[in-house]
């Protein structure tokens, strides 16, 4: 069993590159989850914890560590959003984030990813025994997760503008994965940019037609 967390363990190939159990089962159950997240259906939050279990070991083994905390955090609010989506006994209707709150979440983004980025940037030498290694590209992975976690909250609330931040989200994503060479998760996150702006379009129509 062990073996499907370990990177070396290989599913199958394609194209000469060597697809992993963890990034096959991370890949597959985050395909689903956000799905499920495009149509507004609750399903969204359990398949979401499987993504999260799997990407969390798959990015410790490719030093992307912000990536990895991140899921720690998605988990938690993967809970919150399956509690609060499920003890709504009047559905939550999609709406948008005030002119305020949108000024507030750019200022969260620049300043979160600033100081997240020179966190992890020095994290092996501030926890030498945990992380061995420097971080990959931290301002990069910092920025994914700032923006990831201000996306899920906005989910969460059912706000628009969480569409917004996983499309952007997803185009760092998709470059960041592909230079680390995790080749399926980048194709992915190709697959969740069209997956998000789906997700964008269907939700301005439910707000449209209430």
């Amino acid at each position: 069993m062990m073996h499907l967390f370990d990177l070396k363990s290989i599913a199958f190939s394609v194209l000469n590159y060597p697809v992993s159990y963890v990034e096959l089962i991370g890949t597959l159950f985050g395909l689903i989850s956000v799905y499920y997240a495009s149509r507004a259906n609750i399903l969204t939050w359990p398949t979401g914890i499987i993504n999260e279990l799997f990407l969390f070991i798959l990015f410790f083994q490719v030093q992307l560590y912000a990536d990895m905390f991140l899921q720690v955090y998605f988990f938690i609010v993967t809970i919150y959003g399956w509690y609060n989506w499920r003890m709504n006994k009047v559905e939550k209707k999609v709406s948008f984030t005030s002119f305020r709150g949108r000024m507030m979440l750019i200022a969260a983004m620049i300043m979160g990813t600033i100081a997240f980025g020179y966190l992890f940037r020095n994290i092996h030498t501030l926890l030498p025994a945990y992380f061995a290694t420097a971080a990959s590209y931290p301002f990069a992975d910092s920025f994914i997760m700032v923006s990831s976690i201000l996306a899920t909250i906005l989910l969460a609330r059912k706000k628009i503008e969480n569409w917004v931040l996983w499309i952007i989200g997803d185009v760092v994503c998709v470059v960041l994965y592909f230079k680390k060479q995790v080749y399926f998760l980048s194709l992915e996150y190709l697959v969740f940019l069209g997956l998000a702006s789906y997700g964008l379009y269907h939700w301005n129509q439910k707000l449209k037609h209430g």
